[in-house]
């Protein structure tokens, strides 16, 4: 045990700590409220013109719910008897760091560093930072000597067999489904991804069948209609996993979780018996069709539209960033089937069946072309932009067999589709700790590991800690799934912070590497690369502000009133 450097009773002063800093949160909400609802009413000119506020506020809320569940995640496997040096010196050090920058300056993104003076004018709520626990871990948490008692111990990492570097918490049952999909990753994609990434390849279909036939296609679809019939929980272990490996792989489930939470939340029976069991087996891969061009997160403008047309609907219209579309056998579309709509009450889904593509005819559909997008990572399943012209879709194919339900829809796959992003941000993450934290004790200068010198392993033990906490954040939100409970909130929060943690770790792993990771034939270059997505898809980073903001001074102004 590392003998004065970890804080004395410290899950005591982690707990008072969390508690401090939602108070302060609390009080920040009230007077974030009072700028822009000053009726009681959200005023939507004044919430995008206070954008530094409000999204700092979303901010504040995301650093408070992490600090919550790590302690939350402390107080349980000390009862375990897990809680160890290294979880302790990760705790107070997240702690140390995440306090500190509540009020001196918490970074949305690397240029955009949010101030409390940012969003407040009243002293007495900066003040609510003041409190003993939390300058305790301001002074005490974060230290050198912390991060080089964490270093040591993180050394011995790669020759541990503990996945992480930390003790998850995670039931038994979840740590075995890792296991075997630690296996799967190092041997299966580990070594061949690099090279797909660098071909730019579909990942080969093998592959994808090997991952059809351990369940990962059908992972949380009930065991009726052929799925394995897991949780929210189990799915972030397995897409953190595989991710882990190559985000492309850990990305081949997200289609199949969207289009079955349609069909389980929208469908008929008729369409659930009809396509569940086959998207469970990876016999029928999906692809999600609901972004256009010039719309993005503006869905209400979306203009592609349906019409009916005896026993066909007909689809017309253009969609962009459609992944894994030329090998897609089946599209969940959104389109606009109520004429003179301008909003989202005109929007319908529908269940699009097409015959899979080939390199020779990736778009062999009547009513259909498809040109593919170059990008820079995220490569495995490639992206595409979608024309629809007069493209038949049988009338029983139209979601619920109900119009106008589009956006109900949909909105009911976001909490879902973000705690997987969140996960595979978390993989990306834990892939960039790893291969950081190799080529540091491989490489030497001036006769010298390069781990040894602090900045190198100052940049490791920060990835590691924060880890910890958005680990537990996106647990937290897979659990409140699980039970049942909304969570939107809580997936965006996660989603949110598990990016921005991706691209730093990623970004500092490049580092570590120095012009090594600049070459592209050094597996960092990729991850670097990858990691850039994930606050772009599914909710840009941006716009997750401002929902979570919006949502959290919604439940106050309610409250209130």
């Amino acid at each position: 045990m590392a003998d004065g450097v970890v804080i004395a009773d410290l899950r005591a002063v982690i707990r008072q700590a969390a508690s401090d800093a939602e108070g302060y949160f609390l009080a920040l909400r009230q007077s974030v409220a009072a700028q822009i609802a000053p009726g009681g009413k959200v005023d939507r000119k004044k919430i995008d013109e206070e954008q530094r506020a409000t999204h700092g506020l979303a901010w504040v809320l995301t650093y408070v719910e992490t600090l919550k569940e790590t302690a939350n995640w402390a107080d349980r496997i000390t009862d375990e008897g897990k809680f160890g040096e290294i979880e302790q010196l990760l705790t107070q050090i997240l702690f140390g760091e995440y306090l500190y920058q509540l009020g001196g300056g918490l970074p949305m993104t690397q240029l955009e560093i949010v101030r409390p003076s940012d969003m407040t004018a009243d002293p007495t709520v900066i003040q609510r930072l003041g409190t003993p626990a939390i300058l305790t871990l301001i002074s005490k948490g974060n230290t050198s000597a912390a991060r080089m008692a964490a270093a040591k111990t993180i050394r011995a990492f790669l020759e541990s067999q503990r996945a992480t570097v930390e003790y998850t918490g995670l039931e038994e049952t979840f740590e075995q489904i890792r296991d075997q999909f630690r296996e799967f990753g190092k041997e299966v994609v580990e070594p061949y991804a690099h090279q797909w990434h660098m071909d730019d390849v579909l990942i080969p279909d093998a592959v994808v069948k090997q991952m059809g036939e351990m369940g990962v296609f059908g992972l949380t679809i009930p065991e009726e209609f052929g799925g394995l019939g897991l949780g929210k929980t189990a799915m972030c272990v397995v897409s953190e996993e595989l991710s882990r490996a190559y985000i492309g792989v850990g990305s081949l489930g997200t289609r199949s979780e969207i289009a079955a939470e349609l069909l389980l939340n929208g469908g008929t029976r008729a369409q659930q018996e009809k396509y569940l069991p086959g998207i469970a087996s990876g016999e029928i891969l999906p692809t999600a069709v609901f972004t256009e061009p010039n719309t993005g997160s503006d869905l209400g403008s979306l203009r592609t539209r349906a019409t009916k047309d005896g026993v066909n609907w007909k689809i017309t219209g253009n969609k962009t960033w459609i992944t894994h579309a030329a090998r897609a056998d089946m599209m969940t579309v959104l389109a606009r089937s109520i004429p003179d709509t301008n909003n989202f009450s005109g929007l319908s889904m529908f269940i699009c069946e097409k015959p899979r593509g080939t390199d020779a005819e990736p778009f062999p559909a009547k009513g259909m072309t498809g040109g593919e997008i170059e990008v820079l990572g995220y490569r495995g399943m490639k992206e595409y932009e979608l024309g629809f012209d007069g493209f038949e879709v049988p009338v029983e194919n139209l979601l619920g067999e109900v119009e106008g339900l589009g956006l109900k829809h949909l909105m009911a796959t976001f909490e879902g589709a973000r705690i997987q992003t969140a996960a595979r941000a978390i993989g990306v993450a834990q892939c960039a700790f790893e291969l950081g934290l190799k080529y540091s004790l491989e490489r030497t200068q001036f006769g010298r590991q390069i781990f040894d010198f602090p900045r190198t392993s100052d940049k490791l033990v920060m990835m590691a800690a924060e880890l910890v906490g958005v680990r537990q954040l996106t647990y937290f939100s897979a659990r409140q799934k699980d039970a049942g409970k909304r969570c939107d909130l809580e997936a965006g929060l996660a989603k949110m912070l598990a990016a921005r943690i991706a691209w730093s770790a990623a970004d500092n792993a490049l580092q570590v590497h120095g012009g090594n990771g600049f070459a592209l034939e050094y597996p960092v270059s990729r991850v670097l690369c990858d990691a850039r997505i994930l606050n772009i898809f599914e909710g840009a980073g941006e716009v997750q502000a401002m929902v979570i903001a919006r949502r959290t001074i919604d439940e106050f102004i309610g409250a209130k009133n």
